[in-house]
C-alpha cells in the first residue's frame, strides 16, 4: 500500500486473525497486554482456544514489536494480517480479554483446521460472484450490510453470527426444495467469519463452498473502483467506523450509545443526540440509560479539551 494516499498517515492499522490451539489463552494474556501498552497500541485483541483475532493500530515501530510477540505465540508463526493507515489512532485503549471463541458462532464442533471453503484471490471474485448459478451470501449482521455489501448478495438480516447458522439450514432447504444445488460463495469484512461459516456449511453436507480471501477489506484494497462490484462502504470495528476503495476513510460515523453507523440522514434526525441516541436505538434505551451516556459524552468532551488523549497521539 505504499503508494495508496493514506501512505504517509503516521499511524498504521493491523487487522489479524488466525486459528490455532492454545492451551492456557490466559498465560498469553499478561505479557501479550504489557508489551501493547509499553508501545502505545491501542485496539482491542481476543484469545480463545481456538486461537486469536483483533485490529490494533500504533505507530510503526511499537507495531513492528508487537507483531513480532504475536508471530512468536504458538502456531502463529504463518499469521497473516492486513494493514491500513490513518493519521490518528482509531482506538481510545487496548484490551486482551480472553474468550471461549474468537468469532462467536456457537456451533462447538466446527473447528476451521479441519476444512474450510476454498479460498478465492480479490481478483477473481468478480468472475464467481458474476455466475448466475453462484449463491452469494453477506455473513455479517444487519447493521454492517446496511451501508454496503456486493452486488446481488444475500442479506441473513442477522442481528449476531450466532443467528447465521439457523439462517443457513432455512435458506438451504428453501432453494434444495427448488431443485437447486449451487455454488455458494461467503464473504466478510476481514475474512474470519467466513472460516467459520464455510467450515460450517461443509460440515453441513454442501461440497461446492467459496469464501473472499482476505475479506472485503482486501477485495477494496486490491481491486480498482472502476472494477469493483462492491457498491457502498465497509463498516470497521474502529473509529474510522467505514472505508471505502482503496481503504480510505468512509463518511459515516457511529452511534455512541448502540454502536450502529450513522449516515448523514441520520445525523439529521431529531431523535439523533451525540453520543446519547440515534433514530435506530432511541426507541432502545431506557431514559436512565440516556442519562448516562450523555454524563459519559459530557466527560469525554472534557478529557479532549484538556488535550488527554482520548483519540491517541494526535487530535483532528
Amino acid at each position: 500500500m505504499s503508494d495508496a494516499p493514506d501512505a504517509l498517515e503516521p499511524i498504521r492499522i493491523v487487522a489479524l486473525y488466525h486459528f490455532t490451539p492454545f492451551e492456557d489463552p490466559a498465560a498469553l494474556r499478561g505479557p501479550l497486554l504489557e508489551l501493547c501498552e509499553k508501545e502505545g497500541i491501542k485496539g482491542i485483541l481476543l484469545l480463545a482456544r481456538e486461537g486469536i483475532n483483533g485490529t490494533i493500530a500504533g505507530t510503526d515501530e511499537g507495531m513492528e514489536r508487537v507483531m513480532a510477540h504475536i508471530r512468536a505465540l504458538p502456531g502463529c508463526a504463518d499469521l497473516e494480517s492486513k494493514d491500513s493507515r490513518a493519521p490518528e489512532l482509531p482506538f481510545r485503549r487496548m484490551k486482551v480479554r480472553l474468550k471461549k471463541e474468537i468469532v462467536t458462532m456457537g456451533e462447538p464442533d466446527i473447528d476451521p483446521r479441519q476444512g474450510v471453503g476454498r479460498y478465492v484471490a480479490p481478483e477473481d471474485w468478480n468472475a464467481l460472484i458474476s455466475d448466475p448459478d453462484t449463491i452469494l451470501i453477506d455473513t455479517r449482521n444487519d447493521y454492517e450490510v446496511a451501508i454496503g455489501t456486493f452486488k446481488g448478495a444475500e442479506d441473513p438480516k442477522t442481528k449476531s453470527f450466532r443467528e447465521f447458522p439457523e439462517w443457513f439450514r432455512r435458506r438451504r432447504q428453501e432453494l434444495e426444495a427448488k431443485g437447486r444445488l449451487p455454488k455458494i460463495a461467503m464473504f466478510c469484512t476481514g475474512g474470519i467469519r467466513c472460516e467459520k461459516s464455510t467450515s460450517f456449511a461443509r460440515a453441513e453436507g454442501v461440497d461446492e463452498v467459496y469464501h473472499l480471501k482476505g475479506g472485503i477489506l482486501k477485495y477494496l484494497e486490491t481491486v480498482p473502483e472502476e472494477e469493483s462490484l462492491w457498491e457502498g462502504e465497509c463498516f470497521v470495528f474502529d473509529q474510522r467506523v467505514s472505508v471505502k476503495h482503496g481503504l480510505e476513510i468512509g463518511t459515516h460515523d457511529v452511534c455512541h450509545a448502540c454502536r450502529r453507523p450513522l449516515n448523514a440522514h441520520d445525523k439529521a434526525s431529531p431523535l439523533f443526540i451525540q453520543g446519547v441516541s440515534c433514530p435506530h436505538c432511541h426507541n432502545e434505551r431506557t431514559e436512565e440509560q440516556r442519562r448516562r451516556y450523555a454524563e459519559r459524552e459530557r466527560q469525554e468532551a472534557l478529557a479532549q479539551a484538556r488535550r488527554a488523549g482520548h483519540l491517541g497521539v494526535r487530535q483532528k
